[in-house]
């Protein structure tokens, strides 16, 4: 597969051409099958995840659940290593936050100019 395959993937190219997008930590563009697969949950599935236990919400989390083991097998991880977030920025939170709790008076954390805002700042807490 090559990049012009790839890109045919992406309904926004069609509309954007020369579009190159960066912001990609905050939100992504969706291929096509992310969209249809989106789209069909949202017409047909929709609940809450985790939190009832009627058919539909059932269904909703054994979903959720399924792409979490879908996951967990492609990057050879554990249950517990395999979280979903909204965004990089929460991600990254939540790393500073678990992380921040094991450093100690003089231990460093490195970071550069380029780093995203995001990176930045939980790090100055």
């Amino acid at each position: 597969m090559n990049l012009k395959d790839i890109k045919n993937q992406f309904p926004i190219f069609k509309s954007n051409k020369n579009l190159i997008y960066f912001d990609t930590a905050n939100s992504a563009q969706k291929p096509k099958q992310v969209i249809d697969a989106l789209e069909n949950f949202y017409k047909n599935h929709y609940a809450n995840i985790g939190r009832a236990v009627y058919g539909l919400a059932a269904r909703a989390t054994a979903d959720f659940e399924s792409t979490r083991e879908t996951i967990k097998e492609f990057v050879n991880g554990t249950e517990g290593e395999i979280v979903f977030t909204k965004n990089s920025t929460e991600s990254l939170n939540l790393v500073a936050h678990c992380f921040g709790k094991f450093l100690k008076e003089g231990d460093e954390i490195i970071l550069t100019e380029a780093e995203h805002h995001s990176n930045y700042v939980p790090w100055h807490f």
